[in-house]
Formats: structure tokens, C-alpha cells, sequence
């Protein structure tokens, strides 16, 4: 059976499961249901641990964003400004490789409205400041990057778009439960066509 790792922060935690139960009886879904990938240099440092304890992989589908983006105070830049982002997405992408499996990138998610989501994922962090074009602009870089590399791209924040609400719950920044249903739904698809 074909084995598939899904990486990320805490909108990967909301469709994992249902990932999972959809692709059942077709691809093995690993992934850690614990904890929350954040920003890009934890999930590369995460996912070297989930290759170390469960590798290899055929496919390895991410996402990264809103922590890369955050800037939390006191801190008065990004936690990862668009040069470390793009620097971290291109080290992720290297060691999917050398771990021989297929990559699929996912865009960020959309913002409906700015502000701060507490933190929901038991990380500790003071909260998520979140600004649509900040969001805009890191996945148009992580776009051109994965062009350039000809990654296939999971375009999450689209999906969300075609949404009245983008699909969020209270905290304007996690999505509903449909959301995450949505979006495990086009990423079972991508998954599937790309190891067709």
C-alpha cells in the first residue's frame, strides 16, 4: 500500500483525520496527531523524525504560512521573513526528494477579516496575528518556487475562497469542520491523481 505523509501547522491537525479516513483501503496516512508543524524549520526538523520512525514515503503532501508570517510581539519582523520562507520550503522540498517520495504543496488558507487567533494547539505560542496580504504574498512566492520546481500545488486558499465565510470558525483563522472537510476532500484528490 502506498504510504503518505501529510505536514503542517494546525490547519494540517484539522483534515488530517479525514484525510485519512478517505484515502482508507488506498494509501497508509501518516502523520503526527500531536503536534502542530508551525513554522518551516520545524516541520523540515518534523519531518526528518517521521522519515527517521516511518519512511519511506510515496508521497509527502504540505503546508506552511501562517507562523512563518506571524510577528510576535515582542518581535517586530516575521518569525520567517519571504527570504528564510522560501530558503526552508526549498529545504523541505530538497529532503521530500532525497526520501524519494512524490511532493504536493498547499497554499495558505485565505483571512476573512485581520487580527489575533489565541493560541488553539496546546504550543504555548501568545497567538496568531494573521493579515490576508501577508498571506497573498507568501503564497505567490511559494507558487513561483514550486513552478520553478514543477511541484504540483494544492491550492487550499482558493478552495477556501469559493466559501461566502473562507470556511472559518470563531477564531477567524482555523476553518469549520465542512472546511476541513473540503479541503480534505481536494487533497485525497491531488494525492490520488498524483500516484495514478
Amino acid at each position: 500500500m502506498k504510504k503518505v505523509l501529510l505536514l503542517g501547522d494546525s490547519i494540517r491537525m484539522g483534515y488530517d483525520d479525514y484525510v485519512k479516513e478517505l484515502l482508507a483501503g488506498k494509501c497508509e496516512v501518516v502523520y503526527d496527531p500531536d503536534d502542530n508543524g508551525r513554522f518551516s524549520a520545524y516541520t523540515l526538523w518534523q519531518m526528518n523524525q517521521l522519515f527517521r520512525h516511518f519512511g519511506p514515503f510515496d508521497v509527502v503532501h504540505w503546508n506552511n504560512g501562517y507562523w512563518d508570517m506571524n510577528i510576535e510581539a515582542p518581535m517586530t519582523e516575521a518569525i520567517h521573513p519571504l527570504p528564510e520562507y522560501l530558503h526552508f520550503q526549498k529545504r523541505i522540498l530538497s529532503e521530500i526528494r532525497k526520501n524519494g517520495a512524490k511532493p504536493i504543496f498547499a497554499t495558505t488558507t485565505p483571512i476573512l477579516a485581520e487580527g489575533i487567533a489565541a493560541d488553539n494547539t496546546g504550543t504555548g505560542a501568545d497567538g496568531i496575528r494573521y493579515n490576508d496580504a501577508w498571506v497573498r504574498t507568501y503564497n505567490d512566492a511559494a507558487k513561483a518556487l514550486m513552478e520553478a520546481e514543477h511541484v504540483p500545488v494544492n491550492d487550499l486558499y482558493a478552495l477556501c475562497k469559493e466559501d461566502p465565510g473562507y470556511y472559518k470558525c470563531e477564531d477567524m483563522l482555523h476553518l469549520t469542520e465542512a472546511g476541513y472537510r473540503r479541503c480534505a476532500a481536494q487533497i485525497a484528490e491531488k494525492v490520488l491523481a498524483l500516484l495514478a
